[in-house]
């Protein structure tokens, strides 16, 4: 089972990630939160990493779909989307496949709300122009 949406992007790290927030909007998805893993880990333990920023994304109809048929699916909110640079001019964005709420709670009323999540998580990913990978 793939866990993760990948597409590879030959544009720097900062462009990709401003263009991965209008991408998401465009689905709309909000981000709920932001984590920029470079900074926090040069802070907490000095450790050097190259650009990494995790998204929260949410879309709320579709997480109130979601909790509607399984309570506790907060446990797997929001749709984590991380950018990371993989060089100065390439750009990795990933995000969590929501075909694993499926896979994890077993629950079949799920099916609807994550295949329109991951359809539009791709749909984000390909408008950012790179090439997509299905398997992580």
């Amino acid at each position: 089972m793939t866990y993760a949406l990948r597409t590879t992007v030959e544009r720097p790290h900062a462009t990709v990630l401003a263009d991965t927030r209008r991408a998401l909007a465009d689905q709309g998805f909000g981000v709920l939160t932001e984590i920029d893993l470079q900074a926090t880990l040069k802070a907490k333990l000095d450790a050097e990493i190259a650009p990494q920023v995790i998204l929260g994304a949410c879309r709320p109809p579709l997480a109130h779909a979601a909790i509607e048929a399984e309570p506790s699916i907060g446990l797997l909110l929001p749709c984590n989307v991380v950018v990371r640079a993989s060089s100065d001019t390439t750009t990795v964005v990933e995000a969590v496949d929501p075909q694993m709420m499926l896979a994890v709670t077993g629950n079949p009323t799920l099916q609807a709300v994550s295949d329109e999540a991951a359809g539009r998580l791709r749909t984000a990913l390909d408008a950012l122009g790179g090439t997509r990978v299905e398997q992580a």
